[in-house]
């Protein structure tokens, strides 16, 4: 259990930098000794197991291999796993659960086992869908999936009767949305809470310095109300700017702050 908890460890890093791909982890064990980690790289790069594969060399061989979620058989942008795996001489995968997209789906499995390879399915499963839930509903669902966030007070209010904001969250909730932050491809807000607020909704680390990786950050303003000197262009990242009827000399300011309208 172990060392497929540290293959969640290591997927659970990488959320938010890989998508549309599943955040995967994989961990390879020879005679006890962990010989080779890997983790899903940005779209386009190389699959965890390949990653494990290439730091284990040699030592792949005759190895077992804990992998997050089943290795894909179809050609995308990089060759299937199973592939790889199979030629690396993999003997045995233990795999957290099965991918729901149709192209693999239980095929993966089907393809090591046919060539030998022993395969098992469903160790730490709770906690290795967890890390890809939302992958798992794009794909079941075809929808997005969606985070609703907000913070209230315990009688259920969200600011004073004045309508004035408050700090309501605490230091750790606040830092926890900025793991959400993170982890997500797109944050979301109204233009009252961009007027309001003049929130940044870039991703920040305990020092309040920015991460590498930012979400797009996006305002729905049907009228073109938010100002060019507002915080969220002074932030890295992108920023969408949501209309339905915005003048020209709005919509040439908003772009001349890096916006996109």
């Amino acid at each position: 259990m172990q060392y497929m908890q540290r293959a969640i460890e290591l997927a659970r890093n990488t959320l938010g930098s890989t998508s549309p791909n599943p955040a995967v982890g994989a961990v390879i064990v020879n005679d006890g000794a962990v010989v080779g980690e890997g983790w899903t790289q940005p779209v386009g790069g190389p699959h965890a197991e390949v990653i494990a594969l290439e730091r284990a060399g040699e030592a792949a061989r005759g190895a077992t291999i804990y992998t997050t979620l089943e290795p894909c058989c179809h050609f995308g942008r990089t060759p299937p796993c199973t592939t790889a795996l199979m030629k690396a001489g993999i003997a045995e995968v233990r795999t957290a659960i099965l991918d729901p997209d149709p192209r693999v789906n239980g095929g993966g499995i089907a393809q090591m086992e046919n060539a030998g390879i022993k395969v098992s399915l469903g160790l730490c499963a709770e906690d290795a869908t967890e890390v890809v839930e939302s992958y798992i509903h794009r794909i079941t669902t075809g929808r997005p999936f969606l985070i609703a966030k907000f913070a209230m007070s315990m009688d259920g209010k969200i600011a004073t009767s004045s309508g004035e904001s408050r700090w309501i969250s605490g230091d750790a909730a606040r830092q926890h949305v900025h793991t959400l932050r993170r982890s997500t491809d797109a944050v979301i807000v109204g233009v009252g809470t961009a007027l309001a607020d003049d929130p940044q909704l870039t991703a920040r680390d305990k020092n309040n310095q920015p991460l590498p990786r930012q979400p797009l950050r996006v305002v729905v303003d049907s009228s073109g109300r938010v100002a060019p000197d507002s915080k969220l262009f002074s932030g890295p990242g992108k920023v969408l700017i949501v209309t339905a009827d915005v003048d020209d000399v709005t919509e040439a300011s908003l772009l001349g702050v890096g916006a996109e309208v």
